[in-house]
């Protein structure tokens, strides 16, 4: 019985020749990331067991990301145990006020996660680094815990879903329409502890940025990971960011999956999850009057150049509607570097944006864009929950950065051909 490429990379890094699903393994670990708001919790749980060091302080990830610059003294006693932690075992991958950026973003961009790779997070949309062919999954902290100890982490081998893509996206449809076309087809429980394994000719129609957003939002349909086959984009996304060897790993021809979905890149229209679940999904042509009074640009699902880049050449010349709250927040410094030299900045704020530092703050409802009571917000985040953004009787909208810059021009949820 062949091996999928998750169960491949988990039999690699358990020492094993072959796992099947269902096994529990113990695996060794690439990279052991935390956040401001999940390391404080795992520096604890690290104390408390009595631990003296780390496993390797380079393989270890601390990313200041959801309330930095600190919101709250809170936010920042959290921080300062963050920073007191990396000072104490001398973390390399520390990133802070000034150099961090979103974290799944940041990571990928340092070229700290690499293909064939097995990775681990407190942090449940860690499953982003699955497009780049990696094992990554979400934590709770103590096992954060335990990972920066030992090193090691303990797995349950999940069943996988095979994605298989054909055709080509059409103009102003993104990786974002496919994932919430497919949350929406599979459900938010549709892939439940099971990995979802991307792979067919459609992949040569998907950007690096495209399958990053898709992978990060495998956790919305339960999925334990999400993952990519290596092909030539991978490979050229990686060639000056990795500095270290790294295995590909590839699906054996009789691997086994409990499901298989084909799926026409070129049907796909730009989709809109509906409040209070991304399942419930609807296409453009659907979606019907809904004023909205906020939009948000950003996030580790849609803060890339790429993103921002397709948000810039629909708002230019165009002014954000007179109700609307437009946030944009490029997920790193060098994106928004990036943002500067390429005049998308000045775009923005001619329209009439803000324009943030890096932060994950709205999407969690931290800072930064907090909704109010009966206020209705079209975000390119992942999540979409009752008071997700805010108050529980606000409404998010889930969209790409196409739908959602063109939302904020009219008004109203739209699709970019509305506005062009």
């Amino acid at each position: 019985m062949g091996m999928t490429m998750t169960q491949k990379i988990l039999a690699a890094h358990a020492g094993l020749d072959h796992v099947e699903a269902g096994q529990l393994i113990r695996a060794n670990l690439d990279m052991v990331l935390g956040n401001d708001i999940t390391s404080p919790v795992a520096i604890n749980e690290f104390e408390k067991a009595g631990f003296q060091g780390v496993f390797n302080k380079s393989k270890i990830s601390m990313v200041m990301d959801h309330f930095t610059p600190n919101k709250d003294i809170k936010a920042a006693t959290q921080c300062s145990q963050c920073r007191s932690f990396a000072r104490k075992f001398d973390i390399d991958n520390f990133y802070d006020v000034g150099n961090m950026g979103i974290e799944h973003a940041l990571l990928p961009e340092k070229g700290l996660v690499a293909p064939g790779e097995c990775i681990i997070g407190a942090d449940s949309h860690t499953c982003t680094y699955g497009a780049l062919g990696a094992f990554s999954t979400g934590v709770g902290s103590t096992d954060m815990a335990a990972g920066m100890a030992t090193g090691q982490a303990w797995f349950k081998v999940p069943e996988a879903i095979k994605f298989n893509l054909t055709g080509k996206l059409q103009k102003n449809v993104s990786g974002k329409d496919v994932i919430l076309h497919i949350i929406g087809m599979i459900g938010v429980d549709g892939a439940l502890y099971r990995s979802m394994e991307f792979m067919g000719e459609g992949l040569k129609s998907l950007s690096m940025d495209d399958r990053l957003c898709i992978s990060n939002m495998a956790i919305e349909a339960g999925g334990k990971n999400g993952i990519f086959m290596v092909d030539e984009i991978t490979q050229e996304y990686v060639k000056d960011r990795v500095d270290r060897p790294f295995t590909v790993y590839a699906p054996d021809e009789d691997a086994v999956y409990v499901k298989t979905y084909d799926i026409d890149l070129s049907s796909i229209k730009p989709t809109v999850a509906f409040p209070h679940l991304p399942e419930n999904t609807k296409t453009i042509d659907e979606v019907g009057d809904i004023p909205i009074d906020q939009v948000v640009i950003g996030s580790c699902t849609n803060g890339r150049l790429s993103d921002m880049k397709t948000a810039a050449e629909i708002l230019k010349g165009k002014k954000i509607h007179k109700n609307v709250r437009a946030i944009v927040i490029p997920a790193t410094q060098k994106i928004y570097k990036e943002c500067i030299k390429e005049g998308y900045l000045e775009t923005f704020i001619d329209a009439g944006c803000v324009v943030s530092t890096p932060t994950c703050g709205p999407c969690l409802g931290g800072h930064m864009g907090i909704l109010a009571e009966g206020e209705r917000c079209v975000a390119t985040t992942n999540r979409n929950f009752v008071g997700r953004m805010g108050h529980v009787k606000s409404e998010v909208y889930l969209a790409s950065p196409a739908v959602a810059a063109a939302s904020a021009i009219t008004g109203k949820i739209s699709g970019p051909d509305e506005v062009q």
